[in-house]
């Protein structure tokens, strides 16, 4: 067997990745397992680990590459690694706890927003252009810290050590404005910065554009095509339109054409129970079996006949174009959510039915003792998301981890408020059963 050193020599000089490959084989067992027994049993973060433990040792093989055997340097790298990510993600467990706490207690961000709005783009340009870029991209348009770091140039963590330095430049920059929040300054910007814009405007802005932009690179027939493109849509709109008013026309005109012949069958239906002896039904049945019950079906017809000229009516009175619009059908919540909006919904109807002893069993943290959640979740905070109403669940975007989303809501409570922030959800890698940890 080829020794460690020799190994790790080829890999320094050649960069052979066989070579290192076969180090890895020969030692990731000893690697994983001590990082496993450091991060009390958490085999994702003993993966992490472990890729640091290797990671460190091809960035140091030359220097290494004169010992005689790697796995006394392995075991004690795994060791200090797997302590400082212990340490990390208990850092991020109290930032995580610290942020639920403060959402649970602060259900609006109405007010601060209209403290800071009229100032925020003024601020922003107080700041450098890399540091606007950051929170630009973070908190204006929710873009996950991976894209970020793609974008300026730099890693994951880099990214979101840029962000968080930005936005506390930010938020200094209105503490000198007398300015502060009770909310946290990112969760206010998230929720309000950028708005919808009204639907058209990105079709009209381009031809405004394009036809304003004085290079005279757009022609006159550039123009003509443009215009008759718009013109088709329009037309296709109006059309669309149209045809809805002509299915209404003639499902109204059928509607009452059957409610006229069922007024028809009604009087005739009518006109034989009148002329009908009124002789009253006793036991031993005056008339002859045949007639009595003739007798009794008909005045069955006749009741449910007058019910359904009733809704027919109702229906022609009330015509289609009039009908208060429903909003679209939100998709049932799963039994057993597989993606992030999912386990949002789970969450949000496990809290609307006032179950509560299932959401902290099926949504609750490991690792975090239920006496938390209980203490955060009081009465008046389960009073006031019992019966409330979804009404949208957006698309998530990756938070601080693999495992870990934010999923845009909005809700109405049972008082008639209604309420849009990001819930914060994650994944046990183990077991994948999704839980709750912020943003209500």
């Amino acid at each position: 067997m080829t020794p460690d050193a020799q190994l790790l020599h080829e890999y320094a000089t050649t960069n052979s990745q066989d070579a290192f490959g076969e180090l890895v084989r020969r030692h990731v067992n000893l690697v994983y397992s001590t990082a496993l027994r450091q991060v009390g049993g958490d085999a994702h973060l003993a993966k992490d680990v472990a890729q640091a433990v290797f990671t460190d040792l091809a960035r140091k093989a030359g220097s290494l590459s004169r010992r005689a055997s790697l796995s006394g340097w392995l075991y004690t790298s795994a060791r200090f690694a797997a302590a400082k990510t212990v340490r990390a993600e208990q850092r991020r467990r109290g930032r995580e706890e610290s942020f639920m706490r403060e959402s649970l207690n602060e259900p609006s961000t109405e007010t601060d927003w209209e403290a800071i709005r009229p100032v925020l783009d003024d601020a922003m340009h107080e700041l450098k252009e890399h540091d606007r870029e950051a929170i630009v991209l973070r908190y204006f348009e929710n873009r996950p810290f991976a894209e970020i770091g793609s974008r300026l140039g730099l890693n994951e963590n880099a990214a979101r050590m840029r962000v968080e330095r930005a936005l506390e430049k930010l938020q200094l920059t209105f503490a000198r404005r007398g300015i502060t929040t009770s909310v946290a300054l990112a969760a206010v910007i998230s929720a309000h910065a950028v708005q919808v814009a009204p639907a058209g405007l990105a079709a009209s802005l381009t031809v405004a554009s394009l036809a304003g932009a004085g290079s005279g690179t757009l022609t006159l027939f550039g123009l003509l095509t443009m215009n008759k493109t718009i013109l088709g849509i329009s037309a296709l709109v109006v059309a669309g339109a149209a045809t809805t008013l002509v299915v209404q026309h003639q499902t109204q005109a059928r509607l009452r054409s059957e409610n006229e012949g069922l007024r028809q069958q009604l009087e005739q239906l009518s006109n034989t129970v009148a002329n009908a002896p009124e002789t009253p039904v006793t036991t031993n049945n005056s008339l002859p079996d045949a007639q009595f019950r003739e007798l009794l079906r008909l005045r069955g017809e006749v009741g449910l006949l007058r019910r359904q000229t009733n809704e027919l009516a109702q229906l022609v009175r009330k015509p289609q174009s009039q009908s208060p619009a429903r909003p679209p059908a939100q998709p049932a919540a799963e039994e057993d959510p597989k993606t992030p909006d999912a386990a949002t919904r789970s969450i949000f109807e496990t809290m609307a039915r006032g179950d509560w002893d299932s959401f902290f069993e099926k949504f609750g943290e490991p690792g975090v003792p239920r006496e938390i959640y209980e203490k955060n979740f009081d009465d008046k905070v389960r009073n006031l998301f019992a019966g409330m109403e979804i009404l949208s669940v957006g698309e998530p975007t990756n938070s601080f981890g693999a495992n870990m989303w934010f999923v845009p809501y909005k809700i109405r409570l049972k008082d008639g408020t209604e309420k849009e922030f990001r819930l914060h959800v994650a994944q046990d890698p183990r077991t994948h059963r999704w839980f709750f940890k912020g943003g209500l």
